[in-house]
């Protein structure tokens, strides 16, 4: 019997909102698990028809605006019918390969966790280098052991209902496959901008919590001597206080981590890094100016008189 003769004992969950574009491919590549949910936010285009038509059970999510978002109510609310839960954004994409060995690790079951690797495509070119691969993620996990972080932004109008850079707060060690995820956007640049607008939102509120010297509980923590993950929340505690972070980040992505190796893409994306890291930091600005939160206008110290009659 091969491989793909029988579904691995994985429940799939799918955060979703008019991803018409990507659901076929992503939904295609997930098709050995045993089971698939889409949760989805009231999509306006063929998410949830789609989603019906490769057999996935959609369920729709009603953000209330600040906590839980949208994975951690799925992982408290879905009726999940195995323990394994694999979190896949429509983006994304399991190889065979990557299959298989989760097939071998959830029958060894040594551990709670595995991140996985993820390979991130833009305009159609793996970008290798500028720090972005590797790119561990904690995606597969016990999921009645797993929560995703709680990093104090749910204040910050506009960043989405959904986790999207918070990571997975596991009890246990976890493990490291081998195999790559992909990352695949079918969307055209308009929607990158779009998308880190809402995520520069996030991130201006993430260095305002840094730099105010926000507590780390339930969250994964920053260690220098940590995991992948957690070496890098202790490098963005030092990262948020440098100055000049555009140019920094361009420098630092294009040059010193090889990032023109990758070509024309590399170049536009290490650009495009660098104009996220200014909308960063105008933000970052905004909040600490209005106390903390954005989009503020400054009240008029004094109201419009009416005007009075002279007897």
């Amino acid at each position: 019997m091969s491989s793909t003769d029988h579904k691995i004992p994985v429940s799939v969950l799918i955060p979703a909102k008019n991803e018409e574009s990507n659901l076929p491919a992503c939904l295609e590549s997930v098709s050995r698990a045993a089971e698939v949910f889409v949760v989805d936010s009231q999509s306006s285009d063929r998410s949830c028809e789609i989603s019906e038509q490769y057999g996935a059970k959609v369920v729709q999510f009603h953000f209330n605006g600040r906590w839980p978002k949208k994975k951690n109510w799925s992982l408290d609310n879905l009726p999940f019918s195995h323990d394994w839960v694999l979190i896949v954004d429509c983006d994304e994409r399991i190889t065979p390969e990557l299959w298989d060995e989760i097939a071998q690790v959830i029958e060894q079951n040594e551990k709670d966790g595995y991140y996985l690797n993820r390979r991130v495509f833009f305009l159609g070119k793996w970008i290798r280098h500028g720090g972005k691969y590797p790119d561990w993620n904690l995606r597969l996990f016990k999921h009645k052991l797993g929560r995703y972080e709680n990093l104090s932004t749910e204040a910050v109008p506009n960043t989405g209902d959904n986790e999207v850079h918070e990571h997975v707060v596991l009890p246990t060690q976890a493990g490291y496959l081998k195999e790559d995820m992909l990352h695949i956007d079918f969307r055209d640049i308009y929607h990158w901008l779009a998308r880190h607008n809402r995520y520069s939102n996030w991130e201006a509120r993430v260095y305002y919590n840094l730099l105010s010297g926000q507590a780390e509980d339930g969250t994964i923590g920053a260690n220098l001597f940590g995991d992948s993950v957690q070496r890098k929340r202790f490098l963005k505690k030092i990262w948020v206080r440098l100055p000049f972070k555009p140019l920094l980040r361009f420098v630092l992505f294009y040059v010193l981590q090889l990032g023109f190796l990758d070509g024309r893409a590399g170049y536009i994306y290490g650009r495009l890094l660098s104009q996220y890291e200014y909308q960063i930091g105008v933000k970052l600005y905004e909040l600490q100016k209005f106390g903390g939160q954005l989009n503020q206008n400054t009240k008029e110290s004094t109201s419009e008189k009416t005007p009075q009659s002279v007897g």
